[in-house]
């Protein structure tokens, strides 16, 4: 898909003949021989960076090309054993359309002795798995407070609709800096971000544009628990916007992406193809008529039968070809929906987005390094599909592409002429209700040893929880079902006797539309204990260990779940003959948040009925909004622990 849509624009760079440009800027630059760099006296971290330097270049070359030099320095303080070793073996990584023009690195140890890597240690690789071809060295003589200095350069197809630098990391930095050259015809765009500074334009330099950010001083930013961490680190984005040569502008633009997308996608099979469609059709869908469900036995159908390669050949990407072989990459799996819904004739869009665990989509900068995802939407019933994870199901698309902006892409038609239009909109998350676990769980005790109880335990699990295991426990061996049984008995305790056990709903068709539950009868002696005259019940422990979450420092991160989603709990417990509960209120918990005057986004409730001798008991947990600011972070984190609080209560039975 990246390539589709960086090949839009590559004619209009050479409207207008070459630019003349000097030598790129890496020849002309190298480390220090005698290097004096000064490590400060605050260097108690496991690694500092000096200095890390990235230089980007765009340049017209003699034959008429268009390239990128892309050069990076780094120097590096390490001052941990666990940074010695990540550092030991270095590896540089590079594909059919880079080239690698310089790749070396020095140790200056702390006595001062430089060892540079020979370049004749430098080897050749290649991932079995992956193809991926890589060089790779050992580094010498690394010790505690030692300085890794490191450089290389690429020349590599231009990426130039739409990048990002990133420029903060987990540790600090002294110095970073980010400097981009190009033609003096050509305008680039930029755009920092979490409170990086903004790029300059050198007006100084001769004969290129060149732009640039300098920063000192950089903290590394500190991991946290439910933060989308790379999405929030400092960076900045930069694409092509202009050729002042010609009169195109805006070359970075969406509204090629949409043309181009349309062409591909939305376009309809061949005859000889159509009657093989009609079977695949009839194959996945049946007799259904019900334009919902035939999406969703469709996407089912699709993920469960097709088999998705990596390779690029022209037959995975071919729709007669998949339909005969059932094999399809990301590009032949696209067109394999958008030809069964259109002869379905059912309404739908197409949106890329970004994961926005790595990258917030931005609404308001268009840059192609934002799409990098795609998702389909169905307006009529506000569902949406990822079609090439295969993990998913219909309305549950990948989690981290949803709470985020897209660029959907749909079919208009003007008479006869048909074209697509591209908008920007939200990617809702589907609502915590779509996606509970909810546990049914009743208790009694034996009736000559009361430290002796006997469970039933009901886990119906629907949406999320219910996704990466529903639509295939159909596949399992009896073997296997019985692991996946016991793992979810013994969440709650390893120490009980399971004397029954079932599953329920576990058939693939019933994904969305009835929650698959785990049935467990189980007895064990690890709840109750004696004290004296009184038994001591462990009642929170049944519903298996809880997340606690601490902070000893302030929060920095804004916090970031995957999906909405709900716990609903009831358990139901009949009293022992001849007791009663000394501490009912301590059941009860309650906390929630508030975001300005609306309903409540996360909730923990706890209460109790008393009938007699039967108990029964709610805690019910809910967080309806998957990204908050960091200054909502006390709300969740109590929230999140009350749970944890409840899973401490123990009841005191004592006499009547």
């Amino acid at each position: 898909m990246k390539k589709i849509i960086l090949s839009l624009s590559c004619f209009l760079l050479f409207t207008s003949g070459l630019i003349s440009q000097n030598d790129p800027y890496y020849k002309n630059y190298d480390w220090d021989e005698k290097p004096n760099y000064i490590i400060p006296a605050s260097n108690d971290g496991p690694m500092l960076a000096i200095d890390h330097k990235v230089v980007t270049e765009f340049m017209f070359t003699d034959e008429g090309g268009f390239v990128e030099y892309y050069l990076e320095h780094e120097v590096l303080v390490l001052n941990s054993d666990d940074k010695i070793e990540e550092y030991n073996k270095i590896y540089l990584p590079y594909s059919s359309s880079t080239e690698i023009l310089v790749n070396k690195a020095r140790v200056i140890t702390k006595s001062g002795k430089i060892i540079e890597v020979d370049p004749s240690k430098i080897f050749e690789a290649t991932d079995e798995e992956t193809g991926s071809q890589y060089q790779y060295f050992a580094l010498e003589g690394i010790e505690k407070g030692s300085i890794i200095d490191r450089m290389y350069v690429y020349k590599r197809y231009p990426k130039y609709n739409g990048n990002r630098f990133l420029i903060q990391d987990t540790y600090d930095k002294i110095k970073a800096s980010f400097e981009l050259f190009a033609p003096e015809n050509l305008e680039f765009a930029f755009k920092s971000y979490n409170g990086l500074q903004e790029v300059v334009l050198d007006t100084l330099t001769e004969k290129k544009s060149h732009w640039t950010i300098k920063a000192n001083d950089i903290k590394g930013l500190e991991e946290e628990e439910v933060a989308a961490y790379w999405a929030n680190a400092k960076s900045v984005v930069y694409k092509l916007d202009k050729n002042l040569s010609s009169s195109k502008s805006d070359i970075s633009s969406y509204s090629d992406v949409v043309k181009n997308i349309y062409n591909l996608y939305y376009k309809a099979p061949e005859k000889k193809t159509i009657k093989k469609l009609d079977k695949f059709i009839k194959s996945a869908i049946g007799t259904e008529t019900s334009p919902e469900e035939q999406l969703r036995k469709l996407d089912d159908y699709i993920k469960s039968n097709v088999y998705l390669a990596n390779g690029t050949d022209d037959k995975f990407k071919n729709l007669d070809e998949i339909l005969s072989t059932k094999v399809a990459n990301n590009t032949g799996l696209l067109k394999l929906y958008n030809a069964i819904l259109n002869a379905l004739n059912i309404n739908y869009e197409m949106i890329l987005t970004s994961n926005r665990q790595n990258l917030k989509f931005d609404k308001e900068f268009e840059a192609y390094n934002f799409l990098d995802e795609f998702l389909l939407y169905y307006p009529d019933f506000e569902t949406y599909v990822s079609p090439t994870d295969f993990d998913t199901r219909y309305a549950f698309p990948s989690a981290y592409y949803t709470d985020n902006y897209g660029l959907f892409i749909k079919e208009v038609s003007v008479g006869d002429f048909k074209s697509g239009i591209g908008k920007i909109k939200y990617i809702k998350s589907p609502a915590a209700e779509k996606s509970l676990d909810n546990m049914l769980i009743s208790v009694s005790f034996d009736d000559n040893d009361i430290t002796k109880t006997k469970v039933t335990f009901e886990d119906a699990l629907s949406g999320y929880y219910a996704m990466y295991f529903q639509p295939y426990v159909h596949l399992m061996d009896d073997e296997a079902k019985d692991n996946l049984i016991n793992n979810f008995a013994e969440r709650i305790s390893e120490n009980i006797e399971i004397t029954d056990k079932q599953l329920i709903n576990d058939k693939p068709e019933l994904f969305g539309i009835k929650p698959i539950k785990i049935v467990v009868d189980f007895e064990s002696n690890a709840f109750v204990e004696k004290a004296g005259d009184k038994y001591l019940f462990k009642i929170g422990e049944l519903i298996g260990s809880q997340q606690e979450m601490y902070q000893e420092k302030e929060r920095v991160l804004p916090v970031e779940n995957e999906f909405n989603r709900g716990y609903e709990r009831t358990l139901t417990v009949t009293l022992p003959e001849g007791y009663s509960v000394a501490n009912l209120e301590d059941i009860k918990i309650s906390n929630s948040y508030v975001e300005g005057e609306g309903e409540p986004i996360f909730t923990f409730e706890s209460d109790y009925q008393l009938d007699g001798n039967v108990l029964t008991i709610t805690a019910d947990e809910f967080y309806k909004k998957t990204i908050v600011p960091a200054d909502a972070y006390e709300g969740y984190r109590t929230v999140i622990n009350s749970a944890a609080d409840f899973n401490k209560i123990t009841l005191v039975f004592q006499p009547k």
